[in-house]
């Protein structure tokens, strides 16, 4: 079993309703080469990948830019497409005067499974008191939380927001919220790192960029930067598979995750037993 946990489908043809909206995507998004294809190209790269579950993320930014990426719906109509192969999260922009009514829609009415939030681009620091009520909610619901942190590739969307050590009162505050900081936090991995030791309701994602090819990237940060056993003996239940797709592709990051040389069994909680943990998949009885 793979699970991408981090899936961007802005050019899936399906959910391209106009020629603005793509644009409007492009620029937002900050990716302008690939070109919109069907759903049959998805699966087909994922046979190939062997990658068996992708989590689709929206992303609202209705107050800063007066629209959205990927809207809630529009997510909801990729997973009815195919349920067995798309998991489903929701957005909301936190500063918006209906962001609690439209959350609890999304969980209770679009049965989406966890919510995205980009503190960068919707310009909030995560410890700010308009989250308290949302955080609350994911909780309420069992809900997860994927948070963009570190660097983002995205216009007007200042890092500062996204610092991994910004999480850490959340992280404090709400034991019981499971949320993923995602990319590693790079460039301020050390920070991620700390904040995965200290607190059990933290993860990270493999959805870093890469300045050469995957794996001299991956090689640097995880066996240089970092201890070369700090994942296999400390962090082994804590990081998860993710692409950031369309902006990287499991085609390259999947052999450089294998070439790495981490063990099996540390192989098999990053690629699906740590989502399913992060997803609740496990209590739903769903591996």
């Amino acid at each position: 079993m793979i699970i991408d946990v981090h899936h961007h489908p802005i050019y899936f043809e399906e959910i391209i309703e106009s020629n603005e909206e793509l644009d409007f995507r492009k620029k937002e998004f900050g990716t302008f080469k690939q070109s919109p294809h069907p759903l049959e190209q998805v699966f087909i790269e994922m046979n190939y990948t062997k990658v068996n579950k992708l989590v689709l993320l929206p992303e609202d930014i209705s107050t800063v830019k007066n629209g959205y990426i990927i809207s809630n719906e529009q997510i909801k109509k990729l997973v009815d497409m195919n349920p067995d192969k798309f998991i489903g999260f929701a957005s909301v922009d936190p500063a918006r005067e209906d962001a609690l009514e439209t959350l609890d829609y999304a969980f209770k009415n679009l049965n989406l499974k966890g919510l995205k939030l980009h503190p960068s681009k919707q310009k909030f620091y995560p410890n700010e008191d308009k989250l308290k009520n949302i955080y609350d909610l994911c909780i309420a619901y069992n809900k997860p939380i994927m948070f963009h942190s570190g660097m983002t590739w995205q216009s007007d969307a200042p890092a500062k927001y996204s610092r991994p050590i910004n999480f850490e009162e959340v992280a404090i505050n709400y034991p019981d919220l499971r949320f993923c900081l995602a990319h590693f936090g790079w460039p301020w991995m050390h920070e991620t790192i700390m904040l995965l030791l200290k607190y059990p309701n933290v993860y990270t994602d493999t959805s870093l960029l890469h300045m050469d090819d995957a794996y001299s990237f991956f090689k640097q940060l995880f066996t240089e930067n970092m201890g070369p056993l700090w994942i296999d003996r400390n962090l082994q239940n804590k990081v998860m598979f993710g692409t950031n797709a369309p902006r990287f592709r499991a085609k390259r990051l999947l052999p450089a995750l294998y070439k790495i040389g981490f063990k099996e069994k540390t192989l098999n909680k990053i690629l699906s037993e740590n989502a399913e943990r992060f997803l609740g998949l496990e209590e739903r009885g769903n591996k």
